[in-house]
């Protein structure tokens, strides 16, 4: 890794690993929408947590987030209600058991709402960011392709340092999580997460 990083300019940013997307008793797990690579990522990602905590970094999770609207039914995008007709009132919604961040993981320094695929997508990820001096991002969580993928692109774009935890990110077909790794290998580095609490210790 080229880069040098300061661990107190650099955060860990996890991505939609919230209870209603991994919990068995989630809108994804009600509906038996899920996948073990997915499952098994709080597990991975935690030593990485951990260490960079430990070095006076910080932890950021952005979360899924469906805002309610009338009679709660939540504002949703035509084609993710498409996608996923199962979702309706309460899923991912701000306060409730399935927006927050799974228990291994909990609880993180900072908490974004998400209301599309990128967390700088009008969220006050930025803000904080500037706030805290912070220039670099390592990144994880899910989708490979959709949040993840959108977030490291977006971040690039904002001369932010992004760093990928190859095997701390998942998508719900391992084709399209390895096809996604490819593609953003010309955007930043990939790095095992065993590899990345080495770098940090």
């Amino acid at each position: 890794m080229a880069h040098t990083i300061d661990p107190k300019r650099t955060a860990l940013l996890t991505i939609d690993l919230q209870n209603d997307f991994l919990h068995p008793e989630g809108a994804y797990g009600r509906a038996g929408q899920g996948a073990e690579a997915i499952t098994a990522l709080p597990a991975r990602v935690k030593p990485v947590v951990d260490a960079l905590r430990a070095k006076g970094g910080t932890y950021i999770s952005a979360q899924f987030t469906l805002v309610p609207g009338p009679n709660n039914e939540p504002l949703i995008a035509p084609h993710l209600k498409e996608l996923r007709p199962f979702l309706g009132k309460g899923d991912f919604a701000p306060g409730k058991f399935g927006h927050n961040l799974v228990d291994a993981l909990a609880p993180a320094d900072y908490t974004i709402e998400k209301v599309a695929y990128s967390a700088l997508y009008q969220t006050r990820l930025e803000y904080i960011l500037r706030a805290l001096d912070i220039d670099t991002l390592i990144i994880g969580g899910i989708v490979t392709n959709g949040g993840v993928a959108s977030t490291v692109r977006d971040a690039h774009l904002r001369n932010l340092h992004t760093i990928l935890l190859s095997d701390g990110c998942a998508a719900f077909k391992q084709e399209v999580h390895d096809a996604t790794l490819l593609s953003l290998a010309s955007v930043c580095p990939n790095v095992t997460c065993a590899e990345m609490v080495e770098t940090l210790t």
